[in-house]
């Protein structure tokens, strides 16, 4: 972290030697004789650190400190008293200063105090940046789309981010439930705890139960010892149930437990626990269809859908195609270690006629699979898989025979002038000839 201070005082003897002594100990010192000059270098960002004078010309120190502090909570600041004020302090302190400092022994405490400051100024920092990192991989800034329908989507989730209400996302399988998940724990309150997720489908039915809900030892053969359980691990954070369909009835009727009280037992053992967590459940199945065939508890799918979050398909926001693709793109291309420029207008139309049943998760897995094959600098149709989808391929024929006919059109209305038909069909005059080119005309 950049070692840059601002010193406020009118007194031009003291602010001066106080510079001279910090300057000698390495750090940079910008000066202001008033607080209005004062909180405009205040708001650079280099400074990181502010040791005001409480009595100035135009206000008083122990105010501007805390004003300071909420506006910039990352900033430090140091008030500096007349000896027999120390009632300013203990205010300043109080408004979030880091701590006081009086004229009589800032020669002895001086670069002490300082020194601290930054210390606590730096961890701060990486904090944020860290806070910042996460909020970037997994907040909802990660999502990517703008069509209507996922906008939708993620507006809907962010008016939920601060509340600790269950949440229950649906939608088909590859959609992005996990994406959404991760979001609405990383920027709600409970961000700086854990977020715990478990695919309900992916573990055994006879031992989901003690990795919920943990177990004592002797429970059971091989319990040599106990086991904090997912929601023990999950405390104070979210617990993320993927699948959540996939739970037993007896296990539905334990989960329906915690959320209705907050308590719950570990396998073999008497002593009741509290859990203090934010469940986010998912499920690619009609629960409601669940709970007619008797799969499903009603009680707790209307305790989990309290807060129902419906993810689109595919299918249902194709523009966003181009955009997760090429997001897609630049991943693997890293991975690879390949240099890969983009991809084709057939290749990107071929991808948006398809039927995308695995949706988001499908089409990662088939721009991955293309970037491995590929010895281009250009991803192209030929690299599709040859099942990719023969009706998509039948519809991706019919829209070239559609744009051949269209141009083919133009052009004769256009008397075969080019510069005319080019700005007719909004294109560029080179893009047209090559068009022209391509299809014979």
């Amino acid at each position: 972290m950049n070692k840059c201070l601002l010193l406020i005082d009118d007194e031009d003897n003291l602010r001066t030697l106080m510079a001279k002594v910090l300057e000698l100990e390495g750090y940079s010192v910008f000066q202001a004789r008033n607080l209005q000059a004062g909180w405009k270098q205040a708001e650079l960002d280099e400074v990181t650190l502010i040791i005001t004078d409480v009595r100035l010309p135009d206000g008083n120190g122990v105010e501007f400190a805390g004003r300071l502090k909420q506006k910039y909570p990352a900033k430090e600041v140091i008030v500096l008293t007349a000896y027999g004020n120390i009632a300013d302090g203990v205010q300043a302190i109080r408004n979030g200063a880091f701590d006081y400092l009086t004229k009589s022994d800032h020669q002895e405490r001086l670069i002490p105090l300082v020194n601290k400051a930054f210390e606590k100024a730096t961890l701060q920092q990486r904090l944020a940046d860290l806070e910042r990192k996460v909020k970037n991989d997994f907040g909802f800034s990660k999502i990517i789309g703008n069509s209507p329908t996922i906008r939708e989507a993620i507006t809907l989730a962010q008016k939920i981010t601060d509340s600790d209400q269950t949440i229950l996302l649906t939608g088909e399988t590859g959609t992005g439930k996990e994406v959404f998940a991760n979001a609405l724990h990383y920027e709600s309150p409970r961000k700086h705890k854990p977020l715990v997720a478990i695919n309900c489908s992916a573990i055994a039915k006879d031992l989901l139960e003690s990795e919920l809900f943990g177990y004592a030892a002797g429970a059971f053969t091989h319990a040599t010892k106990d086991k904090r359980g997912l929601l023990e691990e999950a405390q104070n954070g979210s617990l993320f149930l993927d699948e959540v369909g996939e739970l037993t009835l007896e296990l539905q009727a334990k989960l329906l437990r915690v959320l209705e009280t907050g308590e719950y037992y570990r396998v073999g053992d008497a002593r009741v626990r509290k859990a203090n967590v934010r469940v986010i459940a998912a499920t690619n199945r009609d629960l409601e269809k669940e709970i007619e065939m008797g799969h499903f508890r009603s009680d707790l799918f209307y305790r989990l859908a309290v807060f129902q979050l419906a993810l689109p398909s595919l299918r249902e926001r194709p523009e966003d195609i181009p955009l997760l693709a090429a997001h897609f793109l630049q991943l693997a291309a890293a991975k690879s270690r390949k240099r890969i420029m983009g991809m084709d207008a057939d290749f990107l139309a071929a991808l948006q006629v398809h039927v995308w049943k695995g949706n988001i998760r499908e089409l990662k897995n088939v721009i991955e699979r293309c970037v491995i094959l590929t010895q281009d600098t250009q991803l192209t149709a030929s690299l599709l898989p040859s099942d990719f989808n023969t009706g998509a391929k039948a519809s991706l024929h019919r829209l070239v025979d559609v744009e051949r006919e269209h141009i083919k059109n133009i052009l004769r209305l256009a008397e075969g002038n080019k510069t005319r038909a080019a700005k007719l069909l909004d294109i560029g005059l080179t893009t047209l000839y090559q068009k022209i080119k391509d299809y014979n005309l």
